[in-house]
């Protein structure tokens, strides 16, 4: 499963970038808005710290708007995505930015049926929002489940890009019920990373050293 920070921020992108495990971006209009920065130059930074795909979203509602929009993204780097709502004007602009070879992300999808019509429509990704799910009751890990059943039944190419993540759980069971990528806040990235008993066990392993005298 491919991981994607879910951040505008450029410091938290180069971190996971330095591991080597980021392998794209999302971003939102509130993401963007939250650094305080002229758009294009941050958006630029961005697009020189991640490699792999950089999701930029439009703010028009409208599809021709949203086309026109999606050009202009599109032409900021080669590994742009366009983010569409999961919308009837998102769905129209994404199979008229798809005819001309822009890859789309339809955001904000809560159902199977809006899935459906993504991949239909030509969607490259569709991006089921988990946590929004489980805020009001829903199971939200069952959405993954039944796209992976749908888009595998018809040998869809759209892939599950899984969102709204909240904590590490919601990861691994992403990963399980067979999302191809999941973005997820740099909070819940670094809780991936930890775990006490690693932090025990090391500091254990290092007062054994100290107290041993061993050098290297």
């Amino acid at each position: 499963m491919k991981i994607f920070l879910d951040t505008a921020n450029v410091k938290e992108l180069q971190e996971v970038a330095d591991m080597g495990l980021l392998d794209g971006v999302t971003t939102n209009p509130s993401l963007i808005a939250k650094e305080k920065r002229p758009f294009r130059e941050l958006v630029d930074d961005i697009c020189r710290i991640v490699e792999g795909v950089v999701n930029l979203e439009v703010v028009a509602q409208d599809a021709a708007g949203m086309v026109g929009e999606g050009r202009e993204l599109a032409k900021i780097a080669p590994n742009v995505v366009v983010k569409l709502p999961t919308t009837a004007e998102g769905l129209k602009a994404c199979r008229m930015l798809g005819r001309e070879g822009i890859k789309t992300n339809l955001t904000l999808c809560f159902s199977p049926a809006q899935a459906l019509l993504v991949a239909k429509a030509g969607g490259t990704y569709v991006s089921p929002f988990l946590g929004r799910l489980d805020d009001i009751a829903h199971v939200g890990m069952e959405l993954i489940r039944t796209i992976r059943t749908i888009y595998d039944n018809y040998d869809f190419e759209t892939q599950i890009l899984a969102a709204s993540l909240r904590n590490p759980l919601h990861v691994v069971d992403a990963a399980v019920a067979g999302a191809d990528v999941a973005t997820l806040p740099f909070a819940v990235f670094q809780m991936l990373v930890k775990h006490p008993l690693t932090d025990i066990g090391l500091k254990r392993f290092l007062d054994d050293w100290q107290k041993a005298g061993v050098k290297l």
